[in-house]
């Protein structure tokens, strides 16, 4: 990479990333909080791919003047990203399929495939298809040089191996199915015996009653893919127009950007791969293999079925002596200094303070960068009642 005696950032990043996958294989953790772990890794490395990974993939394009004054080499870094985000995707799988999987059947919590499933639970599932994903799954046959559907970012679908019924020794055809974990829960509960908690996945809800969609062909197989798009804002320049508007046009441009990484089941056949890298116009640096199933930040929902002694005991923050739901934060910092300690407090009296400033006449300037948002943030909420307070005062 480079004569410096540093690790690369993103490199560094990733480090950092697997030790929040080696809290996933500690068996002292409580194992509902290990899913959680991997939930976590597998948000984190989305948002990488979508940011950073797209950043420099981005910098292998510049010009040579602007090449020679980066201390890295952009491909040489991407092909070493690329090797440890597969190096730690193998032992996601084992980690997943192997330790966490069994000790979930323990404790008799039992992540079913369509074919272990009993006859009543193949019935449920196939009435929950057409009761429930029908309207969702979109079937779409992939026609070289005709048919290119358009793949949402971060959306699961499933590439279909066919052949055609009435002619099974013709050229296999592929299709795709769009898996609806955006529309419905990723993980179904299935009719159990008393003291057993049985569920399926929503992808092998799919995979169940595929042929369904497909009337005229043989399914041969089907594997889970996924792509990410670049979701890096590009404003060139913050000082000149509307840089509400610039900021609104790159987010939605988020939606459409370039692929920064496709994942496929790594049990997926060449022939499939190179069919979809051809549709989808995709280089051999924009694929990663992984296992059966994407988009494990899913996991931050897995039903916990009321065992609570397979999480973390729960600890009520503490409140702030005198910052927590304050009726005039402003003169009690003014009295003195306050420190405020997370997530050992209450984050409330933050909270509290925003919401105050926010409709404080004597506040004239609120600064503050907000990273990660809630879907519904308190403090943006307060943020947008002072915009609007402010507005009203130059009306006056």
């Amino acid at each position: 990479m480079t004569d410096q005696p540093y690790i690369h950032r993103d490199i560094s990043w990733l480090s950092f990333n697997y030790r929040v996958l080696q809290e996933a294989k500690d068996t002292a953790v409580p194992l509902l909080e290990r899913l959680k772990f991997l939930a976590i890794y597998s948000s984190n490395l989305d948002e990488f791919f979508r940011v950073r990974v797209a950043n420099i993939r981005n910098l292998k394009k510049v010009g040579k003047k602007t090449k020679a004054e980066l201390d890295f080499d952009p491909r040489a870094l991407l092909r070493e990203v690329h090797m440890i985000v597969n190096r730690q995707q193998e032992e996601v799988s084992e980690i997943f399929q192997r330790q966490i999987v069994p000790e979930l059947r323990r404790h008799n919590i039992n992540i079913l495939r369509r074919l272990e499933l009993n006859a009543e639970q193949r019935q449920f599932v196939e009435n929950y298809f057409h009761s429930n994903l029908l309207p969702f799954v979109m079937p779409v046959l992939l026609v070289k040089h005709r048919i290119r559907p358009f793949l949402a970012t971060a959306h699961l679908y499933l590439a279909v191996h066919l052949r055609l019924r009435k002619r099974p020794l013709a050229e296999s055809e592929y299709a795709l199915v769009k898996i609806p974990s955006d529309q419905l829960p990723r993980f179904v509960k299935l009719p159990s015996v008393p003291g057993h908690h049985d569920l399926i996945m929503l992808d092998d809800i799919v995979r169940n009653s595929i042929s369904w969609l497909f009337p005229g062909y043989e399914v041969q197989d089907t594997y889970s893919i996924k792509l990410t798009r670049d979701a890096e804002l590009y404003i060139d320049d913050e000082y000149s127009g509307d840089l509400v508007q610039k900021i609104k046009s790159s987010l939605q441009k988020r939606q459409v950007g370039p692929a920064s990484r496709f994942v496929y089941d790594r049990e997926m056949p060449a022939h499939l791969l190179a069919h979809l890298q051809e549709t989808f116009e995709l280089g051999k640096n924009d694929i990663l293999p992984e296992g059966r199933y994407h988009n494990n930040f899913d996991f931050f929902k897995f039903p916990d079925f009321e065992m609570s002694y397979l999480k973390n005991k729960a600890l009520t923050p503490l409140h702030h002596p005198t910052l927590y739901h304050a009726d005039d934060p402003f003169a009690v910092i003014q009295e003195k200094d306050q420190m405020m300690h997370f997530p050992y407090q209450s984050y409330e009296g933050v909270i509290n303070f925003f919401e105050k400033a926010a409709v404080d006449p004597n506040v004239t300037h609120i600064k503050v960068i907000q990273y990660r948002v809630a879907r519904h943030s308190r403090i943006l909420a307060a943020l947008m009642e002072a915009v609007n307070a402010a507005n009203r005062y130059r009306l006056l």
